[in-house]
């Protein structure tokens, strides 16, 4: 099982959390002025990359807190896990 480490909690198991989604992912200040196409780009594409990866993770049955890890998705490393608005 993969161990999350919650920046609020510590060290918690990942049935404790809810994948958020990438992180950094930034919302267009004006969304009324957006195309169709671009507002879908917006909601729907990611990078999926192979490799270090920055995801926003909730620890919904602890703190209920979203925060930022950095995780390898080739191997499930986590390399570091930071509170929201904090360099990652």
């Amino acid at each position: 099982m993969l161990l999350i480490p919650c920046p609020y909690c510590g060290d918690r198991p990942e049935l404790e959390f809810r994948y958020g989604g990438e992180a950094h992912v930034v919302r267009p200040a004006n969304p009324a002025a957006v195309s169709d196409d671009d507002w879908a780009t917006y909601l729907y594409q990611r990078t999926n990359a192979r490799g270090l990866h920055r995801e926003r993770w909730r620890h919904v049955h602890g703190c209920g807190r979203f925060f930022n890890v950095q995780r390898d998705t080739t191997t499930d490393q986590i390399l570091a896990a930071t509170k929201i608005g904090a360099q990652s």
